[in-house]
C-alpha cells in the first residue's frame, strides 16, 4: 500500500493549488517556471558581481590616469 503524497501547495496569483493534482503538462510548465525563476535569481547575482567588478576596474583606471601626466591630447587634424 502506497502512502499518499502530502499536499504540495503552490500559490499562483493568490490562488492555492496542490501540485500533486497537476496534470503532466501542468507539472512540466510548473517545473519550467521554477527553473526559470532560479536562473533569473542566479543571473541577477552574477550581474551584481559584474557591475562591482566593472566599477572596481574603472576606479583603478581613473587612479592610473591621475598618476601619469596628461601627455596625450585629442588632436583635430
Amino acid at each position: 500500500m502506497s502512502k499518499p503524497n502530502s499536499p504540495q501547495i503552490v500559490t499562483i496569483d493568490g490562488v492555492d493549488f496542490d501540485a500533486n493534482d497537476f496534470t503532466e503538462q501542468q507539472t512540466v510548465l510548473f517545473h519550467h517556471v521554477v527553473d526559470l525563476d532560479r536562473k533569473i535569481g542566479s543571473t541577477q547575482f552574477q550581474l551584481q558581481q559584474l557591475n562591482v567588478g566593472k566599477d572596481a576596474f574603472l576606479t583603478m583606471l581613473k587612479e592610473a590616469l591621475k598618476e601619469q601626466p596628461a601627455e596625450a591630447e585629442v588632436k583635430n587634424d
